[in-house]
């Protein structure tokens, strides 16, 4: 405990710690007294979802602790931390990271209540993380600057057609987005003889994208480029378009590509070596629930992949649900692979 107390006191530069008071719930405390709060590592705590959170949590009787970050800085956290976990329990980043956190042992076995519920095969078989909610990883526009005639159909025409060049916003590949984009692209070009698994041909076609797009400076909003209509093309997470339309006032559409749109699966789990497995247990079964859940898609417009939530989502979501069918991305292959793409971005492909 104290070595929690004190990494979590000096707080590291990369995250934001947001504290929350409360007990825990009494299901949970029987079996341990849970002085400390759960700490819970996440990269969609956004918009308000983290506000919102503890403040559910806290009337549930949990007191919850939220560290902040970007998919890649969480999860390179988590991997750092393995041997001398502070995590309690971590959701959100996307099923390749789970992988790579299971293949390490990071993750604790457990099944929660909930687990039945959840739509399709994309709970992990073997019971280390299972999933709350599905991004569809979109292509969006301005239709003040485009409309359904004028605007690119799938993403290889935003480096192909230079009246696209310039126009779109490049998101981060430190981000989850940012990653599952690259991810969508490389996909469709898969070549067990090619470097990393793709063909040079899959190379060259990153690079144009990286080359001929925008590259938003740090701390800059994409989306204020998008909504003033500078850069007013952008990939954005599904559950990111809706608030992001209200705080700056402006109406998006979104590309439906023939060969669909990558899905990224939020996954939560419990972190090996915690201190509060019981505590940690009865929130996730508390935080996946379909109440919880419903109550969640209500607020932030997400998709969730718990099938007794899915009624509690807006026309727009489950519009979006309808309208653009998963690409058929081989996620274990991009787990193996995506540290090693992203390396290879930023020494020898950015611009």
């Amino acid at each position: 405990m104290k070595l929690k107390n004190m990494m979590l006191t000096t707080g590291l530069a990369l995250t934001t710690l947001l504290a929350a008071c409360g007990g825990t719930e009494e299901s949970a405390a029987e079996g341990e007294s849970a002085k400390e709060p759960l700490v819970v590592y996440t990269n969609s705590a956004s918009d308000g979802r983290g506000d919102w959170l503890k403040e559910q949590a806290s009337e549930k009787g949990f007191d919850i602790e939220i560290v902040e970050g970007g998919g890649g800085d969480i999860a390179n956290r988590l991997v750092a931390e393995k041997n001398n976990p502070v995590a309690d329990v971590v959701y959100g980043l996307s099923t390749m990271d789970y992988e790579n956190f299971k293949k390490q042992d990071m993750l604790a076995e457990y099944v929660p209540s909930w687990a039945g519920e959840i739509q399709g095969d994309i709970n992990d078989p073997e019971g280390y993380y299972h999933s709350i909610v599905k991004q569809a990883i979109l292509m969006i526009y301005n239709t003040e600057n485009y409309d359904a005639s004028s605007a690119p159909a799938d993403w290889p025409e935003l480096w192909n057609n230079e009246e696209y060049h310039g126009q779109y916003a490049i998101l981060g590949h430190e981000g989850g987005t940012g990653r599952a984009i690259i991810a969508g692209i490389l996909n469709r070009y898969k070549d067990e003889n090619g470097e990393y698994g793709i063909s040079q041909e899959g190379w060259d076609e990153l690079e144009k994208y990286l080359t001929n797009g925008y590259h938003p400076a740090e701390g800059e909003d994409f989306f204020a480029k998008v909504a003033d209509g500078s850069v007013p093309i952008s990939g954005i997470w599904s559950s990111g378009i809706v608030p992001k339309e209200e705080e700056f006032g402006v109406d998006v559409a979104y590309a439906t590509p023939e060969v669909g749109v990558p899905h990224v699966v939020e996954q939560v789990a419990i972190v090996e070596g915690t201190e509060q497995q019981d505590t940690a247990e009865a929130f996730v079964d508390w935080f996946g629930s379909s109440e919880v859940q419903g109550k969640w898609t209500e607020e932030f417009s997400t998709l969730p992949a718990n099938e007794g939530a899915l009624e509690y989502a807006d026309e727009a979501t489950k519009e979006l649900a309808e309208s653009v069918t998963v690409q058929d991305i081989d996620w274990g292959f991009v787990s193996e692979n995506i540290d090693q793409w992203v390396e290879k971005v930023e020494l020898q492909l950015l611009p």
